[in-house]
């Protein structure tokens, strides 16, 4: 006999979570605070709403984010197949109009019978049932302490960062050029709008950005601990004077019109929305005051009168520390009847985080009819995000996007065979991540 699950947070994994459960025939509640109480970075009270960017990440073939989307699509993800549909031009990354992805999962989400969805916040753990907690980075104070209490290990904060918007209109393109790095794209089309800088104009822009005065955190901190892989780009800067230029400044794979050459440095701006009426700038998350933002980026060569539709902020990111705390099917070992799904549960990005929650819902289903969670193997996508959560090293773990890295290595002989070739490796793993899924879904029943 199954019983009711519920879900707390409607964002990219608890609305996934949700949705899995009701198509699957049994009975979820969806708690979603939103919009009778927001969040300091969220602007509406839609479901699965996009808060840092508005990419999915690479699209190409054999790539470690391509495979874990295609087991999504495998599994029938529900988000996935959304961002398919709401895709906008973004090179070879699969990037969504933010704001028609989370209406269309809206939508989706409510139009299910088996789903009941309550627009108030969880301050405490439900004591009975199934429960998802997938409440995201920004989880309430109240329902963290709960989770403290649960846990009984203190929690667990990093800061992140949002990029800036601006309007399309206010974009010179008499200066910037529209491109994508080496002509690569999935359709063939010129995706990025790329705002090029010579050697004087850089260096002019370091030492602006390195002067600038920073916005404080909500959270008073002695040190604040940024999320490796989306550092502010002031913080960048701080590390040496060449830093942008070889990571979200690069200007590789692109040629300035004007000049014929590659610049020295450049600034790829996104297509935000499907009317292109407005792009954010790529990689460049900051916390800089909004005036500071406007004065410092302005002195990008094409943004001189740019006019911002939103300004980069920070925010508060908490997640457990996943490895002391659950297991690989993510379940809490305290308490199996708990699961975690999202960057709470200690992954980072919105395609881990719509996985986890897709993982979590299947497990979650198994539990309501009484059998026993089957992680996923190893050897997948799915099951290597799981088992990074579950089995890294508790004494220094840091949330985690999906890499190869975190996929068992090839057989010996096969790693020797196609040593110099890397697109090759990648795509050996690959294939028998795709090979190992299919062995797992023939041998589960109800797959």
């Amino acid at each position: 006999m199954s019983e009711l699950i519920h879900i707390i947070g409607g964002g990219l994994a608890g609305a996934e979570a949700a949705w899995q459960i009701a198509r699957a025939g049994l009975r979820a509640t969806l708690y979603e605070m939103r919009p009778a109480r927001h969040t300091p970075a969220h602007k509406t009270g839609l479901l699965a709403e996009l808060v840092c960017s508005n990419s999915l990440k690479s699209e190409q073939e054999h790539s470690a984010s391509w495979l874990l989307k295609q087991e999504l699509r495998r599994l029938g993800s529900l988000l996935i197949e959304v961002a398919d549909r709401t895709r906008v031009p973004a090179g070879q990354a699969l990037s969504v109009d933010r704001g028609v992805f989370a209406a269309e999962v809206s939508r989706a989400v409510e139009a299910l019978d088996g789903i009941e969805i309550r627009r108030e916040e969880v301050t405490e753990i439900p004591r009975e049932g199934i429960v998802i907690i997938a409440t995201g980075p920004l989880t309430s104070d109240a329902l963290a302490a709960d989770i403290g209490r649960l846990t009984g290990a203190a929690r667990l904060y990093f800061h992140d960062a949002i990029s800036p918007i601006v309007d399309a209109e206010s974009i010179d393109l008499a200066v910037a050029f529209r491109a994508s790095r080496y002509g690569k794209s999935m359709d063939g089309g010129d995706d990025y709008v790329n705002c090029p800088l010579n050697r004087e104009e850089y260096q002019r822009f370091v030492d602006a950005l390195l002067e600038a005065e920073p916005i404080q955190p909500h959270i008073a901190e002695d040190r604040t601990p940024y999320f490796e892989a989306c550092l502010p780009i002031e913080a960048l800067a701080r590390r040496g004077r060449d830093t942008l230029r070889f990571g979200p400044m690069k200007p590789v794979g692109l040629t300035d019109p004007r000049t014929g050459r590659r610049p020295y440095a450049a600034v790829q701006l996104r297509q935000e929305n499907l009317r292109a009426s407005s792009y954010n700038l790529v990689g460049f998350q900051n916390s800089l005051r909004f005036g500071e933002q406007a004065r410092v980026l302005r002195l990008i060569p094409g943004l001189e009168k740019a006019e911002f539709i939103r300004f980069g902020e920070m925010h508060r990111n908490t997640y457990i520390n996943g490895p002391a705390l659950l297991g690989p099917a993510l379940q809490f070992k305290g308490d199996p009847r708990v699961f975690f799904a999202g960057q709470i549960a200690g992954v980072e990005g919105y395609v881990e985080s719509i996985a986890t929650g897709l993982v979590a819902a299947r497990h979650a289903m198994a539990l309501a009819r009484g059998e026993a969670p089957r992680p996923l193997p190893r050897e997948t996508a799915l099951g290597a995000l799981c088992h990074y959560v579950s089995s890294a090293d508790p004494r220094n773990f840091q949330p985690a996007n999906i890499t190869f890295d975190l996929l068992p290595q090839l057989e010996e002989e096969t790693r020797a065979r196609l040593k110099h070739d890397r697109r090759a490796r990648h795509g050996e793993v690959c294939r028998r991540a795709r090979t190992a899924l299919e062995e797992y879904l023939a041998s589960h029943v109800g797959a």
